[in-house]
């Protein structure tokens, strides 16, 4: 990700959606804000992987259902060919849609409802951009415990490799906490947590907080409820 901060402290942004009423509000809302700016848009899937590559935003506004291909493949497609990817946000009219869990699985790094109001949707781009704390957690646990795999056959090599500790910054993950705010919970200092996250991300193969917690749900390392 090209990381916000990186273009002056501005997080640049990307919209993909077949609407143009919904771009064009969530243009207005973006704008507003002093360290946000709209960079593109897209108004489907196919020209979202066009736009992204060629702008190279820092986070992605993505709607999961348009033409060509959908926001799930548009979504696997951007994460595999960049080198460095943006985070990539969906925008969904429900959050309880299965399409939502395998844009997740997909790599997405976190998703927002078309009816939320601008606040939530400015914190949630800045939540993201920043990459340090899980994007609404208990709807992520939801979205697990309704669309995750119940009984995995085997756990994965990975379950194994994670140390004590590592289990325990992961489960603080999933709640949504901040490496500060595990920090304290653990009573270690903020470098130490930044470490044990990195290593929690190399062994689940992950490539973020929320793919993480996605993986250790679907293992039954974490039991939703």
């Amino acid at each position: 990700m090209s990381g916000a901060g990186g273009h002056g402290g501005t997080i640049r942004v990307v919209l993909a959606d077949d609407e143009r009423m919904v771009r064009t509000a969530l243009r207005v809302i973006l704008d507003a804000e002093p360290d946000l700016a709209v960079i593109g848009e897209a108004a489907t899937g196919a020209e979202a992987v066009s736009v992204v590559r060629e702008l190279r935003p820092d986070v992605v506004l993505m709607d999961v259902r348009m033409p060509e291909i959908d926001g799930i493949r548009a979504t696997e497609q951007i994460l595999a060919t960049l080198a460095d990817p943006p985070r990539i946000v969906v925008v969904t009219t429900f959050e309880n849609d299965s399409y939502v869990y395998d844009a997740l699985r997909a790599g997405a790094s976190g998703f927002v409802l078309k009816r939320s109001g601008a606040e939530e949707l400015v914190q949630a781009v800045r939540l993201v951009a920043r990459s340090d704390s899980l994007l609404f957690p208990a709807a992520v646990r939801g979205l697990a415990a309704e669309h995750g795999r119940r009984q995995p056959s085997a756990a994965p090599p990975w379950v194994a490799r994670l140390t004590e500790r590592e289990g325990e910054v992961l489960r603080l993950m999933a709640v949504g906490l901040t490496n500060a705010e595990i920090a304290a919970k653990l009573t270690v200092g903020a470098a130490t947590v930044k470490t044990h996250v990195a290593a929690v991300l190399a062994k689940t193969g992950a490539r973020d907080r929320t793919q993480a917690v996605i993986a250790a749900y679907e293992s039954g390392y974490i039991k939703p409820g």
